[in-house]
């Protein structure tokens, strides 16, 4: 038999004979039925939509089976919303839609109770035990679902009921519940709900067994936070309330660190132990900055070098000039690294007088290249654990400077300069030279192991450039280790150059001068370096131009000018007197007065070797504060002319009867080397023989007992003294002849360059025969 009733279309919910539920309405049509059906019997078919997202269903939007149920309440919400409360009856098919507007009307047929009578009472029995078993074991896994349910299932006895019940309490979707709705039969209800609730236990077991697992983890997460909490209250009622914050940000600073798996490692394990010392003792301290060491080293960072060799030679070219070696070297060693893609970091030594620019060109190069720059300056280090840091079992431990130059650089590839090396010392504590002997070796610094550090830490990428005034001082394997580039005095042409493009541009900067207010001629330039300074280098030229600068910035600033122009005529006005004058080459020439050439760390001087044999007991006088190589030197010169004394008729008994005096002026200044024993022994010749010596010839060399001529060092220096002396011939050892071709042209014009073999070629050139 059809029955026409109003009708409701359920999104995402099947209603179950014997449930009773609310939902709320929101469609005009839904709420039309609902209002059609209070006004009748309150009787309503509700059935769920197959899809919950239609508008507007059709009879192929719904499923086939719904539930006939009764409106038992009605309520009215806001934003046109009803909410309604109903009791599911019985199942009902839905034959069609008699219409859709105003409301769904529903053409239902009822389903006949006598579909079941087949069945007995024993196997209805055994259902209903099956079921509630069933659901037993679903509760065991399923604690939410409740005792009291379990006891009020239990007590059931109605076998369709019961099935209804226990679908409608399951947890499962609408589609699950349809399937349980469109079983018409007992039989086949029985059937599906228990699939489904099979299915359920076992879902629900696995379920379980996760969340045992993910529970286990979080109880011991959650125990170690409780503990960590405790532990946090202990601390802050001891007053130590840091550590753990502490431990904590460097365990964050260690998960973004660069660094290889064994340095985490040791890292962490000393975090770990950190966590554990008390704040209040003093190992406490000596961990914390420990850790923030390892922390702070650049272990896995490094910059990327600029590989542009044209932009790195712009750049030296700009910030000196000269240093021609120097610059070569640097843009040697990038043309390797650009081709091999690696290359070793070559570890260079500059050798020179001071105020060179040795340490300049060191920062010049480190700004070619992009690399960070470190200095470290090792004069007056005496101290091994200076390099190697001390252990870490002494209070105040620290690393070395090494290490500490690679922390303040942040990189692990940076240039570093390590400045007066030959001013170390030792003591007792150890040889600090000893100590770089494995930082400056190529084939050991990637290993290199610091006492305070105690991993080894990788200095192979470190472009290492040392500055010496003086090789002498440095011990030989260290010198081994080390490219040795010479930076040269500078010429008076080479420091007019500098002083125009560089030095008097810093100093109208540091004195807030613009170019045009000050100007120094190129004369003045010339005169200030002759007769104002004394040095290899340009640091006190620098000084006079800062003294000029601000001396015109004072004229400037009151008013008195708007522009200062110096010239070789006012020079003194801002300067004072002249401070230095060159010793001139005597205007004649005179017996036993000889012009030397010496070496010194400002750069060459000539020294006037004078002299004097006077009636005596042989007596054999040294004055002017000469070292004991140069005694040893004119000693060995006496003995030579002493054995040759029957070519120059001199007589057997002059050296029994006659003392030689030599002495060389500035006694205050202590003078020493061998390269004066050519020099000494023409003097001493000529003052016995009494034969002048030329007045423009000087020399140097060392003499050896047999009049043989050694070669020696400084010539560069040497031959420029001589040239501002106004000398016009050098004698030179012979073996020196590869270094004058090194000299440049500008330095040699004007000068006879002549080298000797022994003293005899010396005595030709030097003396003045008699016709």
């Amino acid at each position: 038999m059809i029955l026409k009733m109003p009708a409701v279309a359920l999104r995402g919910m099947v209603i179950l004979p014997g449930m009773i539920a609310h939902f709320d309405v929101s469609r005009e049509k839904s709420i039309k039925a609902v209002e059609n059906c209070m006004m009748d019997a309150q009787k309503i078919f509700l059935v769920a939509q197959r899809d919950v997202e239609q508008d507007e269903p059709s009879v192929g939007d719904l499923y086939k089976i719904g539930v006939i149920a009764e409106v038992k309440q009605v309520i009215k919400l806001q934003n046109n919303i009803v909410r309604i409360l109903v009791e599911g009856l019985e199942r009902a098919e839905l034959y069609s839609l008699a219409w859709t507007e105003p409301y769904l009307l529903a053409e239902i047929i009822r389903f006949d109770d006598a579909m079941d009578e087949g069945l007995s009472d024993e196997a209805k029995t055994a259902m209903l035990r099956s079921i509630q078993e069933t659901y037993r074991k679903y509760q065991t896994v399923n604690p939410r679902a409740g005792k009291e349910l379990l006891r009020q299932l239990g007590e059931l006895t109605d076998l369709e009921r019961l099935i209804d019940q226990v679908a409608h309490n399951l947890p499962v979707g609408y589609d699950e519940k349809q399937k349980v709705l469109e079983a018409v039969s007992i039989t086949e209800r029985y059937e599906v709900l228990m699939a489904i609730l099979l299915k359920e236990i076992e879902i629900t077991a696995i379920k379980n067994e996760f969340q045992a697992k993910v529970k286990e983890r979080v109880d011991q997460n959650q125990k170690e936070y409780i503990l960590r909490e405790q532990m946090k209250l202990i601390r802050e009622e001891l007053g130590e309330d840091n550590t753990e914050s502490d431990a904590d940000g460097y365990l964050q600073t260690l998960g973004k660190l660069k660094a290889g798996k064994e340095v985490k490692e040791r890292i962490k394990k000393e975090i770990d132990r950190f966590r554990n010392i008390s704040p209040n003792s003093s190992e406490s301290t000596v961990s914390r900055g420990y850790i923030e060491t390892l922390l702070e080293l650049p272990w896995n960072k490094a910059s990327v070098d600029n590989k542009d060799i044209k932009n790195a030679e712009r750049i030296l070219e700009e910030d000196h000039y000269g240093l021609e070696k120097v610059k070569e070297r640097m843009l040697e060693f990038l043309a390797v690294r650009n081709l091999t893609k690696k290359g070793e970091s070559p570890i260079i030594c500059l050798v020179g007088p001071p105020g060179t620019g040795k340490t300049s060109i060191a920062r010049s190069v480190a700004r070619a290249l992009d690399k960070k720059y470190v200095r470290i300056c090792l004069g007056g280090v005496r101290d091994e654990a200076e390099i190697r840091g001390h252990r870490r079992t002494y209070v105040g431990a620290m690393p070395g400077r090494i290490v500490n130059g690679i922390k303040s650089a942040g990189v692990k590839n940076p240039l570093m300069l390590l400045d007066e090396i030959d001013k170390m010392s030792s003591d007792y504590k150890g040889d600090t030279a000893s100590a770089l002997l494995e930082v400056l070796d190529s084939e050991q610094n990637s290993k290199f192991r610091d006492h305070y550090v105690e991993i080894p830490i990788d200095l192979s990428e470190v472009l290492f450039i040392a500055t010496a005034n003086s090789v002498q001082t440095i011990p030989r394997p260290l010198l081994d280790r080390m490219e040795l580039i010479e930076v040269s005095s500078y010429t008076e042409n080479e420091k007019v150059h500098i002083a125009k493009e560089h030095l008097m541009e810093k100093q109208l900067e540091r004195n807030g001068l613009e170019a045009k207010q000050l100007t120094v001629s190129d004369s003045a330039l010339q005169k200030i370096i002759s007769s104002y300074v004394k040095e290899a280098g340009v640091r006190s030229l620098e000084r006079k131009l800062g003294e000029i600068a601000r001396k015109a910035a004072r004229e400037i600033y009151e008013g008195n000018k708007t522009c200062v122009k110096i010239t070789a005529q006012n020079l003194e006005k801002y300067l004072g007197k002249e401070k230095y004058s060159f010793d001139r080459k005597n205007d004649t020439d005179e017996i036993g007065i000889v012009r030397g050439l010496a070496w010194t760390s400002v750069g060459g001087d000539t020294l006037e070797i004078e002299v004097n044999v006077m009636p005596g007991k042989g007596e054999f006088q040294l004055t002017g504060q000469l070292g004991d190589v140069m005694k040893e030197s004119a000693q060995t010169g006496i003995s030579y002319i002493r054995s040759i004394s029957e070519e120059y008729q001199i007589p057997k008994k002059f050296f029994k009867e006659n003392d030689i005096h030599i002495h060389i002026p500035e006694g205050a200044v202590p003078k020493d080397g061998p390269s004066a024993g050519i020099t000494m022994a023409t003097a001493m010749l000529s003052a016995i023989t009494k034969t002048p010596v030329r007045a423009d010839v000087a020399m140097t060399g060392e003499i050896t007992l047999r009049g043989r001529v050694l070669p020696i060092g400084g010539l560069k220096e040497k031959i420029l003294a001589a040239k501002n002396a106004g000398i016009k011939t050098v004698c030179v050892p012979k073996k020196n002849e590869k270094d004058i071709e090194e000299i440049s042209q500008e330095i040699r014009k004007g000068i006879e360059i002549i080298f000797v073999e022994n003293l005899q070629q010396v005595l030709d050139i030097a003396f003045v025969r008699g016709e």
